[in-house]
């Protein structure tokens, strides 16, 4: 048994349209049932997301036997958490709110072992999924995305892509809104939020690094999908169970639309 991080292959090989699952509600059956899909990859997110960490590791031993890639999204540039997720057998960390070369930098050195980096050995379930040479082939495995979600981490992008070992980005457009003084969801096709994403985008691929676009709901995923981005975020479990809920109703018996949002 060899680690092997699949998504990242696909990525190198610029294999279009690599798509990535979100999971918010803290369920292993759900995570069984989402990673059994042809997903590319699937999240686990502990920022927004309703699960602590033992949920969260329980969620990556559903995903055992698959061929997606299990990826988390930790809470905050925190180095034992993100060690935690690590040693628990994720194989990618979507680090948020990174807005400077530094903070990327730091959110790096966590993620690899020495000699480049500052992370502390000890694989407790990474080895046992990954092999007992885990620990060699960690550091080239292991994906580290950051996102970019504020002005300031757009005005700073070239200078974060710039930083060694770090994989790639991943935008959050409705942080992204926020800093833009716009509407988080409601103006995802405005002009000042498109050209500060592409301008990220552009950045990281003259950098040689990959480009992740979160992408909910789902019509958002489709007029993304010739942008150039490496992989997109196309929907959560939350927003995938209400809208398969809606067309259920629309068939068997149709209502008044849903007062109820969809899902982050």
């Amino acid at each position: 048994m060899t680690i092997s991080n699949r998504l990242k292959q696909k990525m190198h090989a610029r294999t279009p349209g690599l798509l990535n699952a979100w999971l918010t509600l803290g369920s292993p059956a759900i995570a069984e049932l989402v990673s059994r899909q042809p997903w590319d990859a699937v999240t686990v997110d502990m920022q927004h997301g309703l699960g602590d960490f033992e949920t969260t590791v329980s969620m990556l031993r559903a995903m055992n036997g698959t061929e997606i890639t299990p990826m988390v999204r930790v809470p905050w540039m925190e180095p034992g958490l993100i060690q935690k997720v690590l040693d628990a057998g994720a194989l990618g960390v979507i680090c948020p709110m990174i807005n400077t070369r530094e903070e990327c930098r730091q959110f790096v050195s966590v993620c690899r072992y020495a000699p480049v980096g500052s992370r502390s050995f000890g694989p407790t379930r990474a080895a046992v999924v990954g092999g007992q040479d885990y620990w060699k082939l960690a550091n080239e495995s292991v994906l580290t995305l950051a996102m970019i979600e504020t002005a300031q981490a757009v005005e700073n992008i070239e200078d974060i892509v710039s930083v060694d070992g770090l994989d790639g980005i991943y935008i959050g457009p409705s942080d992204l809104s926020l800093t833009l003084e716009l509407s988080p969801g409601a103006d995802l096709g405005h002009a000042r939020l498109l050209d500060a994403v592409e301008r990220v985008r552009a950045a990281a691929e003259a950098a040689g690094k990959f480009s992740v676009m979160h992408c909910s709901p789902i019509d958002y995923a489709v007029k993304m999908a010739d942008k150039g981005f490496s992989l997109r975020t196309a929907s959560s479990d939350s927003r995938m169970l209400v809208e398969a809920a809606r067309e259920l109703f629309r068939v068997l018996r149709p209502v008044a639309p849903s007062q109820g949002v969809a899902g982050y």
